[in-house]
């Protein structure tokens, strides 16, 4: 994503309805199929990944390897594409590439969305499992966990890059070994494997548009630190517990003092303001709320006068505190560094998480995002790659998502 700045109108510009396709996005499955694989150098390759693609949108149930193989071409099918996906050399990152500047031109976003997907287990055997508590699920899962990167135009929303969480019990020279995972692949938080998966979307040349992640889970200065380095606007859902230093004269009273953002938002009933935002697609009715916003900054690290250190300062931000009449204020609070942006502009980039869920359950799981049976750390890649592309070719037929071609 290149370096811009995102000023007063591009920020307002993100309320206005951008056409969502263009011819390109009629592509069929053997069209995209050969600008995604133009790095993979044998026929052979080219033509399973076509198969793999075409099996995922097709395939009634499980999106396993075997009842792919099943519609495309029986057991010796099975063995080529088993050895496609777990065993053979070709690059995932260059499709990927591929896929994501396809996505620009046919869906043009209007905000990356980074998401965290968790993926059941039986077993302990798949690459980065681990029984850990998932706050989402409230409970203790066996499970894989993996941060996608989605690009979300005015009408869809599809993933372009994905990035496996490791911990470090993964990197033992025996595991590494049977799992296939690579030397450079290190152990990495939740907060850490979005930001570099932030950072490798990055270095792809996209288009500079915000990043939208729910950051209550992840070290938040460090997730600022890290995404606006690559030059992208963000806005973070956080926690009230998160600690800010209050820079805004409208709330008089307060100093650099960090205070926590429960404290900070509870002081701004005053502020509070009637927003009006686009419910979404189909027709969907406008959405109101209130809102209010205060400037602050992150405070300086333990032990650390402001603006010395190893952390860069980091400049003004935009608390965002999001409720209305009837319930607790706020309901929902988001950081952004677009300050000057408009409140319904916010709200427009706020709705983009929602769209993303709907996505996931609607069209990725669909497609198999999350069938992989493999146990090595390049199979899962290579499938989600495809599941990808799969998701792409179902949000181009039906961006309505009314009546998929297929079922699980």
């Amino acid at each position: 994503m290149s370096v811009v700045a995102l000023g007063l109108d591009q920020a307002q510009s993100l309320t206005t309805c951008e056409p969502s396709y263009v011819p390109s996005c009629n592509a069929s499955l053997p069209e995209l199929c050969a600008l995604l694989f133009a790095s993979l150098p044998r026929s052979d390759q080219r033509r399973k990944g076509m198969e793999y693609i075409r099996g995922l949108l097709e395939v009634r149930g499980r999106k396993s390897i075997r009842n792919i193989a099943a519609l495309v071409g029986g057991q010796a099918t099975e063995q080529s594409l088993h050895h496609f996906i777990s065993d053979s050399s070709w690059e995932w990152a260059p499709v990927r590439r591929a896929l994501a500047r396809f996505v620009v031109g046919a869906l043009p976003p209007q905000a990356w969305v980074v998401r965290p997907m968790v993926i059941p287990k039986a077993g302990r055997h798949s690459v980065g499992v681990e029984r850990r508590f998932f706050p989402e699920h409230g409970q203790v899962l066996n499970a894989q966990q993996a941060v996608g990167v989605w690009a979300v135009s005015e009408e869809t929303s599809v993933p372009v890059n994905w990035r496996l969480q490791l911990s470090s019990g993964w990197l033992d020279e025996d595991r590494r070994r049977r799992a296939s995972i690579p030397d450079g692949a290190c152990a990495e938080s939740l907060g850490e494997c979005a930001v570099q998966a932030c950072l490798e979307t990055a270095a792809w040349g996209l288009p500079s548009r915000p990043v939208v992640m729910d950051a209550r889970e992840v070290d938040v200065a460090s997730a600022v630190s890290g995404i606006r380095s690559a030059g992208m606007p963000l806005m973070l859902r956080v926690s009230d517990s998160l600690r800010l230093s209050v820079a805004d004269p409208a709330l008089p009273g307060f100093d650099a003092t960090p205070r926590s953002v429960r404290q900070i938002m509870g002081a701004t009933r005053s502020l509070r303001r009637p927003v009006l935002w686009p419910g979404g697609t189909g027709g969907t009715a406008a959405r109101s709320g209130l809102v209010a916003t205060v400037r602050v900054t992150l405070p300086a690290a333990p032990g650390r006068r402001a603006g010395t250190g190893r952390r860069p300062r980091l400049g003004d931000l935009a608390l965002l505190g999001v409720g209305d009449g009837d319930r607790r204020w706020p309901q929902e609070v988001w950081l952004t560094d677009l300050t000057t942006a408009l409140p319904t502009s916010l709200m427009r980039l706020r709705g983009t998480l929602h769209r993303v869920e709907r996505d996931f359950a609607g069209v990725a799981d669909q497609v198999g995002i999350r069938d992989f049976a493999g146990r090595s750390y390049r199979g899962w890649h290579r499938h989600v790659t495809l599941a990808s592309a799969a998701h792409v070719l179902a949000a181009l037929r039906d961006p309505d998502y009314g009546e998929l071609g297929y079922a699980s």
